[in-house]
């Protein structure tokens, strides 16, 4: 009798090598800023300072402040959060202040790799996107790391919202309360923090609604309404108890109410923005070479739209992790989209498109989306000729271009470190001097204020030396009801030039102290 035997082939084992080679790129990503933070980088300024005032005073017991200090939006998440370390650590400190900001950073990085995977299922894919999101050019680690309010805790909000809408629009089992009661919190945290997200919480929202309607009329709709009404608590409450509405503030100070015209700002948001506030570009400017992705930008977001709308039109019966992923890169798209559109069409845009590029640092959570159709094409081809390495050529100049601006930066670590010793030595010798109550320009005051702990308080004053924004009053009182305070002013500024002036008028006036970048100024009494 013949017997048959059947050869059964051995289980094929993944390589783990992608996961294996994620965790450097996770650690270089944090350490690289972690070293940035040792140099005092990026450059703080008085508007950081202004968020580390309000920590301090949080943890002294001394106040609990909803809004930024001389404004009626954007939250004080970032000082609540760095006022246990201020507590814990016995004073204030830049690096106390941005110890949160730099976990939060971490925290992006994390979730960015799980969403990847849960989007794709590509781990290679995910190794790209960590070591894309670990580079970071001087505005990408300014929004990651200054505490200047808003800017480091969206990227992570935003991500996390991907992601608890991916895991219940796939109907993932196990904690769904738990999951919707945290979608609903991030999501009014966000409206209270920054409403720059905001493109980012409807198109998450969008994909809850599309695939859990029948879920969304029992509890759990109960429990996301009350999660968002929780999360976005401090602004309600002081919208009810003032009338205000800060949007309409944001929009008010943001310049929306300024004049620029529409090639200034299709020059700002559509060219230079992308490439500044995506990571493209070395401190403070683009080369012409680094402006090219804001032309593969719409490219990409066309591709990667049309892609996962034929995943969605194509395969209606499909089971629901493919079609929530596919609806979750398109969600994504279009919150870049949004996000893109409402800056480009915005004063911001055409006025200072430099430095308010920052606007756009949520695009970063849309990457994944973006690069899938790219990466799907290198890796396997996509049956067209010429489509492989362009692919190929698109991302490798992602990764130089990206790596290039990540250098540029490095580079000016030690300087701004020898800035910050400056500062401190400022601090120093107004302390030696015994000085208490100052004025200086607004880029100096709460600056020097929180860098001594209060115990050197400024009043604003502008270039001519008239009184000037004092974002907290307090300040202002007491300098007013000094003896004599001092002024303070950078070397070879106009304030110095006009105090130099007012010296020369009277010779007896002033006594003045010269240090390496400062020019202090003593009234004699």
């Amino acid at each position: 009798m013949l017997v048959s035997v059947q050869r059964v082939s051995p289980p094929v084992r993944r390589s783990r090598l992608p996961e294996i080679l994620t965790v450097p790129a996770l650690v270089a990503g944090v350490g690289y800023r972690l070293a940035l933070l040792g140099h005092a980088a990026p450059p703080t300024n008085s508007d950081e300072a202004t968020m580390g005032l309000a920590a301090l005073h949080i943890a002294r017991g001394e106040g609990f402040p909803v809004w930024f200090y001389g404004q009626q939006y954007m939250g004080t998440l970032e000082a609540y959060l760095a006022a246990p370390v201020f507590a814990l650590t016995g004073g204030p400190s830049l690096l106390g202040l941005r110890l949160p900001t730099l976990a939060l950073y971490a925290v992006f990085l994390l979730l960015a790799w799980r969403l990847t995977l849960r989007l794709t299922g590509d781990r290679w894919f995910g190794l790209l996107v960590v070591a894309l999101l670990a580079l970071g050019s001087d505005r990408v680690v300014k929004n990651q790391l200054i505490a200047g309010g808003g800017y480091p805790e969206m990227n992570a909000a935003g991500v996390a919202l991907a992601l608890l809408a991916l895991d219940l629009a796939t109907g993932r089992p196990g904690r769904r309360l738990v999951r919707w009661a945290a979608w609903g919190f991030l999501a009014g945290l966000m409206l209270w923090v920054d409403p720059l997200v905001l493109p980012y919480v409807l198109a998450t929202g969008g994909v809850l609604v599309a695939f859990c309607r029948r879920e969304l009329r029992g509890a759990a709709g109960v429990l996301l309404g009350a999660a968002t009404v929780l999360g976005a608590a401090p602004l309600l409450a002081h919208s009810l108890l003032t009338g205000r509405i800060p949007l309409s503030a944001m929009l008010a100070a943001s310049g929306a109410d300024a004049t620029t015209g529409w090639a200034e700002r299709l020059h700002g948001g559509l060219l230079l923005g992308p490439p500044l506030g995506m990571g493209f570009c070395a401190p403070g400017r683009c080369a012409t070479w680094q402006l090219w992705w804001a032309l593969a930008l719409p490219v990409l977001l066309a591709v990667a739209a049309g892609t996962a709308w034929r995943v969605l039109r194509r395969s209606p019966t499909a089971g629901p992790s493919p079609l929530a992923s596919a609806a979750m890169r398109l969600a994504l798209v279009l919150a870049a989209v949004a996000t893109l559109g409402t800056y480009t069409v915005s004063s911001a845009a055409g006025l200072t498109p430099v430095e308010s590029s920052r606007y756009l640092s949520c695009l970063l959570i849309s990457l994944p989306a973006l690069l899938w159709p790219v990466w799907t094409v290198a890796r396997n081809g996509g049956g067209w000729t010429v489509a492989r390495p362009v692919a190929l050529v698109v991302l490798a100049a992602t990764v130089g271009t990206t790596a290039h601006a990540t250098w540029r930066v490095a580079q000016t670590a030690p300087a701004t470190r020898a800035v910050e010793a400056r500062h401190a030595e400022l601090v120093t010798t107004l302390r030696h001097l015994g000085v208490r109550q100052v004025r200086a320009g607004y880029w100096t005051c709460n600056r020097l204020t929180f860098a001594s702990a209060e115990e050197v308080v400024c009043a604003v004053v502008d270039d001519r030396l008239r009184p000037g924004l004092d974002r907290y009053p307090a300040y202002r009182r007491e300098v007013e009801g000094a003896t004599a305070p001092a002024w303070i002013a950078p070397t070879g500024s106009p304030m110095a030039a006009r105090l130099d002036d007012r010296l020369r008028a009277a010779p007896d006036s002033l006594d003045v102290v010269t240090l390496d970048g400062w020019r202090i100024y003593l009234p004699r009494t």
